[in-house]
């Protein structure tokens, strides 16, 4: 059983407590740090997205139709559903010549208030909505430079899920096939791999090294992208937004679904992945700002900052404080 990483406590009791497993380390896979059963395989889910978006870059697709930062955050991103969301993917695919009906992400309504807007202008959500729906416009338009005939495009059998497939494996040198594939929220094929490849993978995209200069540069400029615009990669007080802006482009971090979350110290090369065994993204979230407190200096005023974060104050309706969620055990 994996230990318990974080507790929730209210007033002078544990009240709630989350186990896991955490595995960080440099480009050459040296472990740095590890906790819990690591080589047990999970899905990343949304969490590799940066390494998914390799071929919108290395196709050249990115420079044709004009991607900067902004564009290449989305997508990377799991993203709120907000206007400036919207209205950027629509664009990234205008630019390819396509429109939201390509989307083959499917339809939900945006989180939060994000949804509450739309609900008020009577306004009902379409695909160009969905959190992957940058994702998705990337995988589009890399499909159209490339030539690729873009309807089903989210099977595992397409050209682009193939080459998507082929870069999971290399970046993070576990077998991505039919033995290992499920199906995602928004119908692409995901993978299940040891926490140890993820963080190896997420090591090598901040490095740039175990792979060539061509893609070297190419994850370079995702993370940079990611960093530079993190409300487009999540949203309005969204934490992989909020993780970000703290770090000032020193930390990059993606969340996935179901507890899990990857992360990168690019200026030290070193890759983060862990998974929350109940799922629960409160935990998740405080895992990972812990753990990246653990691998800065003590000195260093971003480790302080990561270290608050990582414990949020529980509070009751009137908005008084009523208890924290903590780091434990090994993160404590």
């Amino acid at each position: 059983m994996n230990p318990i990483l974080v507790e929730v406590w209210r007033g002078l009791h544990v009240e709630s407590a989350h186990r896991g497993a955490v595995f960080a380390c440099d480009a050459e896979g040296r472990a740095l740090f590890e906790v819990g059963d690591v080589e047990r395989p999970v899905f990343p889910r949304s969490a590799v997205k940066a390494i998914q978006a390799l071929p919108l870059v290395e196709s050249g697709a990115a420079d044709a139709y004009g991607f900067g930062d902004r564009e290449l955050a989305l997508a990377c991103a799991s993203h709120s559903g907000e206007e400036a969301h919207v209205a950027l993917a629509a664009a990234m695919l205008e630019r390819a010549g396509l429109a939201g009906e390509a989307l083959e992400c499917g339809v939900h309504w945006p989180g939060g208030e994000a949804g509450h807007q739309l609900a008020l202008r009577g306004g009902k959500p379409t695909a160009l909505h969905n959190n992957c729906s940058g994702k998705h416009s990337g995988f589009l338009c890399a499909c159209r430079h490339s030539g690729m005939t873009h309807p089903g495009y989210v099977r595992a059998e397409h050209p682009i899920q193939r080459e998507i497939a082929a870069c999971l494996e290399a970046v993070t040198g576990a077998p991505h096939g039919g033995q290992n594939r499920g199906v995602d929220g928004c119908s692409i094929p995901t993978y299940a791999v040891p926490l140890k490849s993820l963080a190896l993978g997420f090591a090598r995209m901040a490095a740039g090294k175990g792979m060539g200069a061509t893609r070297a540069a190419a994850a370079r400029q995702l993370l940079q992208a990611c960093m530079a615009e993190p409300f487009l990669v999540a949203g309005t007080g969204r934490a992989d937004t909020r993780l970000m802006e703290l770090g000032g482009g020193r930390v990059f971090t993606k969340t996935g679904a179901e507890g899990v979350y990857c992360a990168a110290l690019p200026e030290l090369g070193i890759g983060i992945a862990l998974k929350c065994d109940d799922g629960a993204s409160r935990a998740a979230e405080a895992m990972v700002a812990a753990m990246l407190a653990k691998l800065l200096p003590k000195s260093d005023e971003l480790a302080d900052r990561l270290r608050r974060f990582a414990r949020p104050a529980l509070k009751n309706w009137n908005k008084a404080v009523v208890g924290e969620i903590r780091p434990a055990g090994p993160l404590a």
